[in-house]
């Protein structure tokens, strides 16, 4: 057996990276062979590199640890790319271990030869070829310290055949890492500390916009003491890496993802200050609209930026602001009855916040059909919400797969649009081999509505016939019952609130994975749609209480 790829294993297993998502080719194959030597690594295959990419995100940002992907060449990172994206601005810590051809054989330009660097630099921190297996080791210790690095980003190790299979390497002692050991992070000065302490305490009307790890405990509780202290909002970014909510914890506000309703919610403001996330601005630009979200003269304050001590200096300013004792504002225990009638999103939102069970994953990717959903679930048990941090979707099925490996005892639920499913179907199989504790709901409306709604608000809204054609999936109809099933998936199709309920339950009682297809018509449509970008074009002339309860009405 090779030494360097036993050496290699054996080295991510002592560094702490025991789960690799798979989908190898023959230049990977010393690796594969490998597994048999080292039996601590799990090897989680995947039939399409966007789900192993999106799988270690969803491992990331519930284990708070890298997993690796292994990837065959160039043409396999990219198949990937689209979630190492989202994962890249989740900035959770992630591994890629990328094949390639050996040194001698590139000069043939073999049908897969490409360029494997420029593919990767689009996602990755760090990034490096390991030129010989004397040095593949202490490459990926490097790698992992640069994955590791606060807050988190995507590493890549590109691994020649050659390098693979050579029988110089010996594991490293990951206890003496060949790599210098990340340093302390540094503290964040005090005299920003008492800057935004005399901010939040002059009376002015301030919120603080939470991300990343500030939407977690404890530095969710230590903003919530703040906030109670001085007045000021707590708000949160609108696609969260892992935001902690529910009963009993801190109530933060998401922005809305239309930026006339966040430019609602931030209507007002004369201070915000930014814990770790950044100014919030409109996902698209617009023809006439501007793309910053804040009214003219609100200071923005960041209190500490990566990779600064977020935590340390949270603690400072609860210090100075006298906030230690303040009680923060939670969330009451509240779930909404259980739906009635026929099915629509709002239904299945309402369903999911009677049902769902204490300390459950849920993962939205839900598009339109999900904007009930944070009204009807935050008295829920508490649980954590995993969000499409970078917009790319397909993320949400292989993000449940990781989810579901990192935490195997908790229930994950992944909401996803009938589009965005058939991106990366191929983690239905993956769940099946694995056993994950996996329900996957999917709102079948049988359209990209959220296009729909998108061409409306750009100006668009006349096209007919071929342009809309492009938003409709009714030709020919989707059958993800079948499709499930077809990979190993138990799987049922509700068209009214009682089959709905009806399949929750039955899935939240038994092991393994589900799907649910839940057949919805569509969140926006007809009049109402056509109303919507009108409506929202006039917020900004409403007076500040009626454009509040717009807001509320359309996205609460």
């Amino acid at each position: 057996m090779p030494a360097a790829a036993q050496a290699l294993l054996r080295t991510l297993v002592d560094a702490g990276v025991d789960v690799c998502f798979t989908n190898p080719g023959t230049s990977e194959m010393h690796f594969v062979a490998a597994l048999d030597a080292e039996p601590r690594m799990r090897a989680v295959l995947t039939l399409f590199e966007g789900v192993a990419t999106g799988a270690a995100d969803g491992y990331a940002r519930m284990s708070g640890r890298p997993a690796a992907t292994l990837l065959h060449l160039g043409c396999g990172l990219g198949n990937g790319l689209a979630n190492l994206h989202n994962a890249r601005k989740a900035r959770v810590p992630l591994l890629n271990i990328v094949g390639d051809h050996a040194a001698g054989h590139a000069q043939y330009d073999t049908p897969l030869q490409s360029d494997i660097e420029t593919v990767a630099r689009n996602v990755s921190g760090w990034l490096r070829r390991s030129a010989s297996s004397a040095s593949l080791c202490g490459d990926a210790l490097e790698a992992l310290a640069a994955a590791r690095s606060a807050p988190g980003q995507v590493a890549t190790l590109i691994l020649p055949a050659d390098v693979s299979w050579g029988e110089a390497a010996e594991a490293a002692d990951a206890r003496r890492p060949s790599a210098p050991a990340p340093a302390p992070a540094p503290a964040v000065s005090e005299d920003l500390v008492r800057e935004v302490a005399r901010a939040l305490g002059a009376g002015r009307r301030a919120a603080l916009l939470l991300g990343g790890r500030a939407l977690r405990e404890p530095l969710l509780r230590l903003a919530a003491r703040i906030a109670a202290r001085t007045g000021a909002r707590l708000l949160g970014e609108v696609f969260p890496a892992r935001m902690q909510r529910g009963a009993g914890l801190p109530v933060v506000e998401r922005l809305a993802y239309l930026p006339e309703l966040a430019a609602v919610q931030l209507a007002e403001l004369d201070e915000l200050v930014l814990l770790d996330a950044r100014e919030p601005v409109s996902f698209f630009a617009y023809p006439g609209k501007a793309a910053r979200l804040l009214p003219p003269g609100c200071r923005v304050r960041a209190l500490a930026e990566a990779p600064c001590d977020l935590h340390e200096a949270l603690e400072r300013l609860v210090r100075q602001l006298d906030a230690g004792s303040a009680p923060p504002l939670l969330q009451a225990a509240a779930r909404p009855p259980r739906p009635r009638g026929a099915l629509n999103a709002r239904k299945v939102c309402q369903a999911l916040g009677h049902l769902l069970p204490e300390d459950a994953i849920v993962v939205d990717e839900a598009q339109t059909s999900g904007v009930m959903l944070p009204a009807f679930t935050a008295g829920a048990p508490a649980h954590d919400l995993l969000a499409l941090t970078g917009g790319a979707i397909g993320q949400g099925l292989p993000l449940a797969l990781g989810a579901a490996v990192a935490c195997p005892g908790r229930p994950v639920i992944a909401l996803v649009g009938d589009g965005a499913a058939m991106y990366t179907p191929q983690a239905l199989w993956s769940m099946a081999r694995e056993g994950a504790r996996v329900i996957a709901v999917v709102f079948n409306n049988r359209a990209y509505s959220i296009l729909e709604l998108e061409l409306q608000r750009v100006g668009a809204g006349r096209a007919r016939g071929r342009a809309r054609a492009q938003f409709d999936l009714a030709r020919p109809e989707l059958d993800f019952v079948r499709l499930a099933e077809g990979m190993g998936v138990s799987a049922r199709r509700a068209a009214t609130a009682p089959e709905f309920l009806a399949a929750l339950e039955h899935a939240l009682a038994h092991p393994g994975p589900h799907l649910i297809e839940a057949v919805v018509p569509r969140a926006y449509a007809g009049l109402k749609l056509r109303l919507l970008p009108r409506l929202l074009a006039a917020l900004d002339r409403l007076p500040p209480g009626m454009a509040r309860a717009v807001k509320r009405g359309v996205a609460p």
